[in-house]
């Protein structure tokens, strides 16, 4: 490992939003120091005028918890920086919204990109993979992501925890390198490609 200057690098935060406080409609999930990682990773990005890129799911459907006219739609209160773009999205991943991330990204020559947020292994992961099938470096701050568990087809329960194990293994050195909130913060990161 050594010392990666993350200048260049947008934090893409994916979907810090309330509906996600709901466990009764989610079920049980992982990560409880989540929401402390995401804010960090905000805060050290934004004192540091990096840039920053906050993801908002706009559901079409109306029952749910995530469609523009619930409560929960709202972002979560520790989004307090001005992030440089705001991409909305109705589908996983980020790279498939409005504004078009891919194109913000190359036009300002960025290096690659951070992903945090939620889902794990749901819109963060389909952001990593897509961007990285893009050709961004891709790096994956797995302890400011959280998931929920999640029932097999076998109908036995896959935890939020396995979800995120599983997720991480699939990620790392195909299509990111899967890091920690504090490696971030000091920059102590393998360079890739």
């Amino acid at each position: 490992m050594g010392s990666l200057d993350l200048s260049r690098f947008a934090l893409v935060v994916v979907d810090a939003q309330r509906a996600f406080d709901d466990g009764e409609y989610w079920g049980k999930r992982n990560n409880p120091d989540r929401d402390a990682n995401i804010a960090s990773l905000i805060g050290h990005w934004a004192e540091r005028g990096w840039p920053l890129v906050y993801v908002r799911h706009d559901s079409v459907a109306t029952g749910s918890p995530l469609h523009p006219s619930s409560p929960g739609h709202q972002f979560k209160d520790y989004l307090k920086a001005e992030p440089d773009l705001l991409v909305v999205k109705s589908v996983n991943s980020a790279f498939h919204g409005n504004p078009d991330l891919d194109a913000w990204l190359r036009e300002r020559r960025l290096n690659g990109i951070v992903v945090c947020g939620i889902t794990t292994n749901h819109c963060c992961e389909t952001t990593a993979r897509v961007g990285d099938n893009l050709g961004h470096r891709v790096h994956f701050a797995l302890d400011a992501t959280h998931t929920f568990d999640r029932e097999g087809l076998d109908g036995e329960t896959i935890t939020a925890d396995d979800l995120g194990r599983v997720t991480a293994a699939n990620l790392n050195g195909e299509f990111a390198l899967v890091v920690s909130t504090a490696a971030l913060r000091s920059g102590d990161l393998e360079v890739r490609r």
